[in-house]
């Protein structure tokens, strides 16, 4: 099953991810975005990335310039038709991917396979929502892409083979590691990291230290190489939450209970750096924290 054409669809900080390191890869790559100023902001962003990275010494300016000439952008769904896989990178909101698979299906052609990035939901009931399910899987890249060596590979219940060993090999292209997780809330890294700042948040709710003690603790005392509470800004408040909640109602336990004070921070508006504030305020030249 040879995956030529790589389709993505949403245009944020996760599609572009996955099209910088497929079109490095020499993958020609569509972004699909219903809104077109987001196509344009996307390559742009990409754009910016990969020259960063010719001036770092990274890569030569003739693999940027073949990275950007196998990446093309639009809002017609239309372009996806030639595809040989979609990865969905849209919002962590089941109901909002449903309906992306509704609109995307029935355009792509009978054998392209079909993926999601979901960092949290059950990938056999998504795959439900779709034309394909033995054609759908979970190929979880972790943010940021370029980055981050590790994707998470998840199978649904009606995942076939030649999917899966399509998906790993795509995978492996990219120069990624992969793992292996069951279909379970959350898969293996957010089961396990998302919990750990749910109790950093708990930590600060309960007054048993501040923002910047309970960081530099867990910096300094557990070598981790961000704090809890500033990882938690990075990743979006709202999608920490969102996980928090698949844990707490998929697995039914009360050590999976959102901290109040993580739900009160959402409700504010308070996502972190994409907001502007978040367990730190990122508004001028240096954060500083907000408790």
């Amino acid at each position: 099953m040879a995956l030529n054409n790589i389709g993505i669809v949403g245009a944020g900080q996760m599609g572009c991810g996955i099209a910088h390191v497929s079109s490095l890869a020499g993958y020609k790559v569509q972004i699909y975005d219903l809104d077109p100023d987001r196509v344009q902001a996307a390559l742009a962003t990409i754009n910016g990335t990969l020259s960063r990275l010719v001036s770092g010494g990274k890569i030569s300016e003739k693999e940027r310039n073949d990275a950007l000439s196998k990446i093309s952008g639009s809002a017609d769904v239309n372009d996806l038709a030639a595809m040989d896989i979609v990865i969905e990178a849209a919002t962590e909101d089941e109901s909002v991917k449903r309906k992306i698979y509704a609109h995307v299906c029935p355009v792509l052609k009978p054998e392209a396979l079909l993926a999601t990035n979901t960092s949290s939901l059950s990938i056999t009931r998504l795959a439900s929502a779709t034309d394909r399910p033995e054609r759908f899987m979970g190929i979880h890249f972790m943010n940021p892409v370029p980055v981050m060596k590790l994707v998470e590979l998840v199978r649904g219940i009606a995942t076939d083979e030649p999917t899966f060993r399509a998906a790993k090999e795509f995978v492996a292209s990219l120069d990624k590691a992969v793992t292996v997780s069951e279909d379970f809330p959350a898969f293996i890294v957010n089961r396990i990291l998302l919990p750990m700042i749910n109790e950093a948040i708990y930590t600060l709710y309960e007054g048993v230290g501040s923002v910047d003690a309970i960081d530099t603790a867990m910096r300094l005392g557990a070598n981790h190489p961000m704090g809890p509470l500033q990882l938690a800004d990075f990743i979006g408040l709202d999608t920490c939450l969102s996980i928090m909640q698949v844990l707490y109602d998929g697995l039914a336990d009360s050590k999976y209970r959102p901290c109040p004070l993580l739900v009160k921070y959402v409700e504010a508006g308070w996502l972190g750096r994409k907001s502007g504030r978040g367990f730190y305020d990122y508004r001028g030249d240096v954060p500083v924290p907000t408790r």
